[in-house]
């Protein structure tokens, strides 16, 4: 009987060792086949994938509308004693569909008032430079669209200014 019990113990060792050899075949059989596959995932999304996919060609975005407001000529505010200096100014409103210009012409006399009333109390040091233009235009569109809201017009750009 021991002897029995030797060669079943002997039995169970020589099975444990080839089983624990297949299961590690099995695992990198596995492995290596995921790696394969992923690779040629991996080519088919950037070199395949994105090359050949074409897009619907968006529509030419349409051209911006322009209103011209009447040009304006204002006296600048000057220290006492010095000599009158004069600011004339021509500008355009760009704005996105033609549909808002036949909202916004009524509102151009209220536009040239803001305008006017705004510009009268500059002084010639407040437009000297690319900057105080730019400030200039950015205060003159917070004005125009405060006078046509519910309308919006993108810029208010300059034709011409003049200081004299």
């Amino acid at each position: 009987m021991a002897e029995n019990e030797q060669a079943d113990g002997g039995a169970d060792g020589a099975e444990a060792a080839p089983a624990k050899k297949g299961k590690l075949k099995l695992i990198i059989a596995v492995a290596g086949f995921l790696a394969i596959l992923g690779a040629g995932g991996g080519w088919f999304f950037f070199m395949r994938g994105h090359g050949e996919t074409k897009h619907a060609e968006a529509p030419p975005p349409k051209p911006p509308t322009f209103v011209d407001v009447p040009d304006m000529m204002v006296n600048l505010v000057g220290a006492a004693g010095e000599r009158v200096q004069y600011l004339r100014v021509k500008v355009v409103l760009e704005i996105k569909d033609e549909k808002q210009v036949e909202a916004i012409k009524p509102n151009l006399p209220r536009v040239t008032d803001l305008f006017q009333t705004y510009l009268r109390e500059l002084r010639p040091s407040d437009i000297n430079g690319s900057a105080g233009l730019f400030r200039l235009k950015e205060e003159l569109t917070k004005r125009v669209n405060t006078a046509v809201a519910p309308q919006h017009v993108n810029a208010v750009l300059f034709k011409e200014i003049v200081v004299q």
